[in-house]
């Protein structure tokens, strides 16, 4: 492992990002962490004290003045900590909407779990086995409580993992090779499993172009909320478009002007799509209809 100058100040390494996947690998290679719905954020500790930095790198530790606080008082000379920063509710489950709330008004409120190290009292810890990281993790910010917190994980039993989060309402997983080191940017050595979820929405319209799939336009609360996909079945396709020929509906107001200015058949009001999608995204994704409904 190489040292790091002590005179010079620790920078800021892209983080490692894991490739999203539809289902938990099943070997016991892996490791099996809850995919924490917050912001992704770098803790910085060097001679000059703590900073906080965001996924690009940019430093909001005027933002987290009580996790950089805590984590100035933690038993080190210097570390870099990758991790994300969470709004848990009082049961400890993040809330993804209180974040910004909380930054501007309540940062006590907020906690940084702690999933990885990178650099430790001037050892590049990067080349280690994720495993061996984990455990100097731990004993950096034992026991696993209060503003700073360790992600806890399993070790094997990815489906099993999967079904226990999904259960309770979680956004997802990841999971790492236990063996790999830590290399930034995108990485087959770490995954990113997401839950699903059903969603009621507006239907406003259908979108076919030929060669593509056939896609949905839908909106919640009056907002557009994305283009899943739809398979239509002769029934659904006969039934809409004896309302769509009978009302001749315009485009809604309020459309991102890309949609409102496709080749799209508009939909009167009255009819909801119950749509699968991925869960804890703003916007619609990896969307799906999986029922029509006419109020």
């Amino acid at each position: 492992m190489r040292k790091t100058g002590s005179q010079d100040r620790l920078k800021f390494i892209k983080p490692q990002e894991p490739v999203l996947v539809e289902t938990p690998p099943v070997s016991d290679d892996w490791l099996h962490e809850i995919k924490y719905d917050g912001f992704r954020t770098q803790i910085i500790l060097d001679w000059a004290g703590a900073r906080a930095l965001t996924r690009t790198g940019i430093d909001w530790s005027k933002r987290y003045w009580p996790i950089v606080a805590a984590a100035e008082k933690l038993k080190a000379k210097s570390f870099i900590l990758d991790g994300e920063m969470i709004a848990p509710d009082a049961d400890g489950r993040p809330n993804f909407h209180e974040m910004h709330s909380r930054m501007a008004w309540n940062a006590e409120l907020l906690a940084f779990v702690a999933f990885d190290i990178m650099h430790l009292d001037g050892k590049d810890l990067r080349p280690l086995p994720a495993i061996e990281r984990k455990a100097i993790l731990w004993d950096l910010v034992k026991p696993a409580e209060g503003i700073i917190q360790y992600s806890q994980h399993v070790e094997g039993g990815g489906a099993d993992f999967y079904k226990a989060v999904e259960r309770m309402g979680l956004e997802g997983m990841v999971s790492k090779r236990r063996g790999s080191m830590y290399r930034s940017g995108e990485s087959e050595a770490w995954l990113k499993i997401k839950c699903w979820e059903l969603g009621n929405f507006d239907l406003l319209g259908i979108k076919r172009e030929n060669g593509k799939r056939t896609e949905a336009i839908v909106a919640r609360d009056g907002k557009y909320a994305g283009s899943p996909s739809i398979a239509l079945t002769k029934e659904i396709r006969e039934r809409l478009l004896r309302r769509v020929r009978k009302a001749k509906p315009l485009p809604p107001a309020g459309l991102p002007k890309a949609v409102a200015t496709a080749d799209v058949e508009w939909v009167p009001p009255g009819f909801k799509a119950v749509v699968r999608s991925l869960r804890g995204e703003p916007k619609l994704r990896h969307g799906s209809v999986k029922e029509i409904r006419e109020d």
